[in-house]
């Protein structure tokens, strides 16, 4: 295993002290390292708290900031952030107006946030996401993973919280926006979790994973190495069969990078994307095309499509002053 660290169990509280220092414009680190909060609250503001396993960077610390998320939580690697972890962070950055939890669909993370609510005595609610066509509730009992989709949910939420909506709208307008973003992924090599030294699955030289999971889980099978060609017709396929008529119109188009996959390929898959979806009836009305929902190092990348109304379109272009998303400001 070749990795820049020091000490295995110190990667995460290392890595999250090099973030909080390099954006201290924004970012200031909780109490015993359990949450990354933003350094300036908005009062009065409901308050977007994520969080998940680490492994996936810049999702979920990289997005708090303006326009989005007030904290975040991180786990270890790929494991769920702890009760006391979101509580902390509640305790933190929650105030009148009420905290908004956005969870992926992952067993752990929904237990754990869960019990965090139960814990708080303020007004907290939910978004469970679960955008992930690869699998169903046959596969997994807990549903469709939350994956690259969580971002989305998280930015046009987070600008709609700016604006100070409260807490029941805030929550509506994330299902809403989970409702019409699919996404699938595939893998061309596995990654490494430091505290397991050898990696996750193995893939031949000639061989992929379709519909592999940011965890490295399994996904629908795995075949033969194919052109970036064939392998984005059968990630738009999935997500166009499963959208339905709902696949027609304006929408976001997110190539999102595993971890170790460069630019030059994101961007081709995304020319070989954006040509399938149009000529299924789909008008890429914005893009986003980079490394944002990792799984460490592994190589690969996922298509994620959200169906947008004007509103959507609206709220996606407010001003956003994170550390891995900028614009606007």
């Amino acid at each position: 295993m070749k990795k820049l660290i020091n000490a295995v169990d110190q990667i995460i509280p290392e890595s999250l002290a090099g973030l909080c220092t390099a954006h201290s414009d924004l970012l200031t680190l909780g109490e015993e390292g359990k949450f990354v909060r933003r350094k300036q609250l908005t009062p009065g503001k409901v308050a977007l708290i994520s969080g998940g396993g680490s492994g996936h960077e810049p999702l979920h610390a990289g997005f708090v900031g303006h326009g989005m998320l007030d904290a975040a939580c991180p786990g270890q690697v790929f494991t769920s952030p702890t009760p006391d972890q979101m509580v902390a962070a509640v305790e933190a950055v929650g105030g009148d107006s009420g905290v908004l939890f956005i969870v992926k669909n992952y067993e752990g993370d929904v237990m754990n946030f869960d019990m965090a609510r139960e814990m708080t005595s303020g007004r907290v609610e939910t978004v469970i996401t679960n955008d992930d066509v690869a699998v169903d509730t046959s596969t997994y009992s807990t549903g469709r993973r939350g994956v690259a989709g969580t971002l989305l949910v998280e930015k046009i939420v987070g600008a709609a919280a700016e604006e100070g909506r409260d807490l029941s709208a805030l929550k509506a307008l994330g299902e809403q926006v989970n409702s019409r973003t699919r996404s699938m992924g595939v893998a061309l090599t596995s990654c490494t979790v430091p505290a397991a030294g050898k990696p996750t699955f193995t893939l031949g030289e000639d061989e992929m994973e379709m519909g592999v999971g940011i965890h490295g889980e399994p996904g629908r099978r795995r075949v033969k190495l194919q052109s970036a060609g064939v392998i984005a017709q059968e990630m738009v396929d999935a997500i166009v069969s499963d959208l339905g008529t709902a696949a027609r119109g304006d929408a976001l188009l997110l190539v999102n990078g595993f971890g170790g996959t460069p630019l030059i390929e994101l961007y081709l898959m995304y020319h070989v994307a954006h040509e399938l979806f149009a000529q299924r009836g789909v008008r890429i009305a914005r893009s986003l095309v980079g490394n944002y929902v990792t799984s460490l190092e592994m190589a690969g990348c996922s298509l994620t499509l959200s169906m947008l109304n004007s509103e959507m379109i609206r709220l996606w272009d407010a001003p956003v002053h994170t550390a891995a998303l900028r614009w606007g400001r």
